[in-house]
């Protein structure tokens, strides 16, 4: 190689040098200029505000399964070895009869249930008397019989799987479904 040839190489490799250098520096962020005062906004009425909704009305929709079972009551309990209504589930059983007569679509299917004391044969027997006694008293509340059937669980579906006094209690019912024609 020439003289000439090597100076010019040495040459670009310096300025390529310091080429790389100054593109490395770092240099100062430009600072964003201050904003200009705003001047002070001019007293306008305030806007029309319209009053707050009602609240939504909370709770389980009117006719509906929910509604019975919470504003109600689907559920009445019988002492031991007895089918008569007891005088507490009275009130109970009158409130589905309004209830049952101001949704007339409403069908419903009352289970008769049993606690575990006591032969299969029987306590489906029992079940059975309990179920046509809550029915009994719906009808005589003005509910139609022909939306109303009955059937027997005995011991078969307890509530408490427990053998204590407080299970037993719980497991002696009459349970009224709904079926058909709920919302």
């Amino acid at each position: 190689m020439s003289f000439d040839t090597q100076r010019a190489a040495r040459l670009a490799l310096v300025g390529l040098a310091a080429a790389s250098l100054a593109a490395c520096a770092s240099r100062p962020k430009p600072q964003p200029a201050a904003p200009a005062p705003q001047p002070p906004p001019a007293q306008e009425p305030a806007p029309y505000t319209p009053p707050p909704a009602p609240p939504v009305a909370q709770g389980p929709l009117p006719g509906s399964v929910q509604d019975f079972v919470v504003n109600v009551g689907d559920r009445v309990y019988f002492d031991t070895d007895e089918y008569s209504v007891r005088a507490d589930a009275q009130p109970v059983l009158a409130g589905q009869a309004q209830w049952l007569n101001r949704y007339p679509a409403v069908k419903v299917r009352i289970e008769g249930n049993a606690d575990e004391r006591g032969t299969r044969e029987y306590n489906l027997a029992l079940g059975a008397r309990r179920a046509n006694a809550v029915r009994d008293f719906l009808i005589a509340q003005g509910v139609s019989a022909a939306r109303i059937e009955t059937i027997s669980f005995g011991k078969e579906k307890p509530i408490d799987a427990g053998s204590t006094e407080e299970a037993w209690a719980k497991n002696r019912n009459g349970h009224t479904a709904i079926t058909d024609g709920a919302r």
